[in-house]
């Protein structure tokens, strides 16, 4: 049974950091695609960052910048570090691990993903 949870989220003040983490159990997770989504309220969720099995890393251009995705794979664990937080990244945060091995699939796109965790709240203060 495959389980992700994520960890880390908090309150903190405009310009502070977090450091999400999203701990995985149930597969192999060195040949999947890891991605962070965030949803706030009355919006869609979103694509926030990835990282591929090759450690290739994406962002929307949101956040680029100002957050990093990384993974230790040996700890089958998943960080979003995010700095210059703003109001505007208040949202609950979700990690997810992708469908396929060794995929190619857009890793933005939620349907790539098959598993997700329960998520995080991250609230951002003016």
């Amino acid at each position: 049974q495959v389980q992700l949870v994520e960890s880390g989220g908090g309150l903190v003040q405009a310009g502070g950091s977090l450091r999400l983490s999203c701990a995985a159990s149930g597969r192999t997770f060195s040949s999947y695609a890891m991605g962070w989504f965030r949803q706030a309220p009355g919006k869609e969720r979103e694509f926030v960052a990835a990282i591929s099995w090759r450690g290739i890393k994406y962002y929307s251009s949101s956040v680029r910048g100002r957050f990093t995705i990384s993974r230790d794979n040996a700890k089958n664990t998943v960080y979003l570090q995010m700095n210059s937080l703003n109001p505007e990244d208040t949202a609950v945060y979700y990690c997810a691990v992708d469908r396929l091995e060794y995929s190619s699939s857009d890793v933005s796109s939620r349907s790539t993903y098959d598993y997700w965790g329960q998520g995080t709240q991250v609230t951002v203060s003016s």
